[in-house]
């Protein structure tokens, strides 16, 4: 059976899919360690994330503990895991809130939007335009009914949060905040962002 990776460096003749990521080696096709390893698919191209900013580690791990202190017993948080969107579209956001039971399942390699309550996006320099504009679009085109993103103001995290119109499958700005991250949805959060661990 002919794989996707027959045809590196170019995509296959088909293009890329979202199955195709389930398929990856860890490493590259010349041996690279762990090439495959950050890996996304937004519009059937694969995007390499490149490494992590200080910045960017802390808060996914600080916000992952502080939502899963908070869920309630049907939701759970979780961090890095791949939401396919489509047969081309497949990212990886930084946190996830999800359903508790497909949480539970260690088999998993993604999530379906049905499954996905919120969607968190920690902003890097390399990852802009995806965060701020191609994966919001895609994650309120698929019927995830919140959105989180995250920006970096001098060490201290700003968190713009977003709700679905369910109408026009379409995010609205409902906050920003710095400081302190209080919202009722999709439960009720109260966090010091300027208390989270360093």
């Amino acid at each position: 059976m002919t794989s996707a990776l027959d045809y590196w460096p170019a995509p296959p003749p088909w293009g890329w899919t979202a199955d195709d990521l389930d398929r990856l080696p860890s490493e590259g096709p010349n041996g690279e360690p762990d090439f495959f390893k950050h890996v996304e698919l937004i519009d059937g191209v694969l995007v390499f994330m490149s490494p992590q900013k200080r910045f960017h580690q802390r808060m996914i791990r600080s916000l992952t503990e502080a939502l899963g202190d908070r869920t309630p017993e049907q939701m759970a948080a979780v961090d890095q895991m791949d939401v396919k969107l489509g047969h081309r579209m497949r990212p990886c956001p930084d946190v996830l809130v999800v359903d508790a039971a497909a949480a539970e399942d260690d088999e998993r390699t993604c999530y379906t939007p049905g499954e996905v309550h919120l969607v968190v996006e920690v902003v890097s320099p390399e990852s802009e335009d995806r965060d701020r504009k191609t994966k919001p679009f895609r994650y309120a085109e698929a019927g995830i009914p919140h959105f989180w993103r995250v920006e970096n103001n001098g060490g201290k995290p700003v968190v713009y949060v977003y709700e679905l119109d369910p109408a026009t499958r379409a995010y609205r700005l409902t906050g920003i905040h710095h400081g302190r991250l209080t919202v009722p949805v999709p439960f009720p959060i109260d966090v010091d962002l300027d208390k989270l661990p360093r």
